[in-house]
């Protein structure tokens, strides 16, 4: 798989990281799990830098802020009491879906939104998080909301960086909010076909007083459904306000055929778990069937 690499690096630092990679010419590749490499391979890769001593995997608290390294590997996410506690879970159950717990165990927070899969399965929950990333190059650090991130990964519009830090700011607090995160694949431990992060609060007359819908694997990279939260808040939470919301959902993704599921089944289901995920979090904010 790699028979052309020349050279594997260690580097204990960042910027020893960076310099590598610029060293490569494009021909390095930057792993921490190594899982989404591993399936890359490449004829062209040379040289191969892992980040596993580059001081990247930590979890901790800045303010009120909660930061996670990017080798930070998802089994961590899954059982740290810190991100089980933040948004009902929801960065914990989402990493806890990401593939097998040998992958788990391997696989990092920074190589599943790197990678610049649709559907990888961190990118959704820290969307509707609000999350924010630290990107550093040759010019320094620079931080940028995970959307905008998510799409200059996807236009390879970041050459020679690497993804250091994920900072989520503290969640919307009060008693009738709820968090969800759905996702469908062909088996348990699959990639996702489409998967589905959501929040909302509730006033204390029914009344939604925000919501956040985020989807993967049903565009070109994961995005937050704009026009469903517009038309979900400020409106009284009934069945028919969330039938609407979710026929809004197919208006707004752009799904592909593949070989794990047609366009028109992405889209349809795209609609099906978007309704899953907002009633599931109206029942956590007291919202009765």
């Amino acid at each position: 798989m790699f028979d052309q690499v020349e050279a594997f690096y260690q580097p204990s630092s960042v910027p020893e990281a960076l310099r590598l990679l610029e060293k490569g010419r494009g021909r390095a590749r930057v792993l921490a799990g190594g899982t989404g490499v591993v399936v890359e391979g490449g004829a062209s890769v040379r040289y191969l830098i892992d980040l596993g001593r580059a001081g990247l995997s930590y979890i901790r608290r800045r303010d009120s802020a909660c930061l996670i390294g990017a080798a930070t590997i998802l089994a961590e996410l899954e059982e740290s009491t810190a991100i089980r506690a933040l948004a009902g879970g929801l960065l914990s159950r989402a990493a806890a879906a990401c593939g097998s717990v040998q992958n788990r165990n391997r696989a990092t927070v920074g190589g599943n939104l790197a990678q610049g899969s649709p559907a990888a399965d961190m990118a959704p929950p820290l969307l509707v998080l609000d999350a924010v990333v630290t990107v550093a190059d040759a010019r320094g650090r620079h931080k940028m909301a995970i959307g905008d991130y998510l799409d200059r990964v996807h236009r390879k519009a970041l050459p020679n960086s690497l993804l250091v830090e994920i900072a989520i700011p503290e969640p919307p607090r009060g008693n009738r909010c709820g968090w969800s995160f759905q996702k469908f694949g062909r088996t348990e431990v699959d990639i996702a076909i489409v998967n589905v992060a959501a929040g909302l609060q509730l006033d204390a007359r029914g009344k939604v007083k925000w919501a956040r819908l985020a989807l993967g694997a049903a565009s070109p990279f994961a995005f937050r459904a704009c026009g469903v939260e517009e038309r979900l808040a400020g409106h009284e939470l009934d069945h028919s306000l969330l039938a609407a919301a979710c026929e809004q959902v197919p208006r707004e993704v752009r799904p592909i055929d593949d070989v794990r599921a047609s366009a028109e089944f992405r889209r349809e289901l795209s609609r099906v778990l978007a309704g899953r995920a907002l009633e599931d979090c109206a029942i956590q904010a007291g919202w009765t069937l």
